[in-house]
């Protein structure tokens, strides 16, 4: 399969509306992410080289290198998550007619499970950095792209909220349910963090252009 990054925005899409399982809802939530750290770069990129905003130039050259290298991970995890849903698939249609090919199915199962929450779990953990960013832009970045910080921190929520949900799915059948347990503490406290981070955001911006 071509790889998610290289596809067009239309192709990506018809992708998605295919019957193809494969990009799925944490693939969009990755690219949904990577577009809201690439705002981010864009209002860093707009900032930057400004005599106004001189004295945080610096700290723009800063931004501006981690929330491109962020959406470049996200755009990376799109197609980690695609790679770990074919050896769960796989694993469905392995045959359980006896004890022993249902010993098997059951040790494949629980170790597909556990890697293809893995890419959802990092999706959040860098979005919920993209929030950090994006919150430190709303305060230093330009004027004339507030409203970019904003969107920004919205499309991270999203992704957010919909990285979790592949991953609960996921954690949701494994045997092991300590290692499930702790997949679903670190995202629910990620979800609940980056939410509250991405509101406080957007409200800041609201304010700031009068909305």
């Amino acid at each position: 399969m071509e790889a998610l990054e290289n596809l067009t925005c239309r192709e990506f899409c018809s992708r998605l509306a295919s019957s193809d399982p494969t990009p799925g809802g944490g693939g969009a939530s990755a690219l949904v992410g990577a577009l809201g750290a690439a705002l981010g770069g864009m209002v860093a990129s707009l900032t930057m080289g400004k005599k106004k905003y001189a004295d945080v130039q610096e700290d723009m050259e800063r931004l501006s290198a981690e929330t491109k290298a962020l959406s470049t991970r996200l755009l990376e995890l799109a197609q980690e998550d695609v790679r770990a849903f074919t050896p769960l698939a796989q694993a469905y249609r392995m045959p359980k007619n006896t004890p022993e090919e249902q010993a098997r199915k059951a040790e494949v199962m629980e170790k597909a499970l556990y890697e293809a929450s893995l890419p959802p779990l990092e999706m959040m953990r860098a979005a919920s950095r993209a929030l950090d960013l994006l919150a430190e832009l709303a305060e230093k970045g330009s004027a004339l792209a507030l409203s970019d910080v904003g969107v920004g921190a919205a499309l991270c929520r999203g992704a957010l909220q919909g990285a979790i949900l592949n991953l609960q799915i996921n954690a949701s059948s494994l045997a092991d349910r300590e290692k499930a347990e702790k997949l679903n503490r670190e995202a629910g406290c990620l979800l609940r963090e980056g939410i509250e981070k991405a509101d406080r955001i957007y409200a800041r911006v609201a304010e700031k252009i009068g909305g």
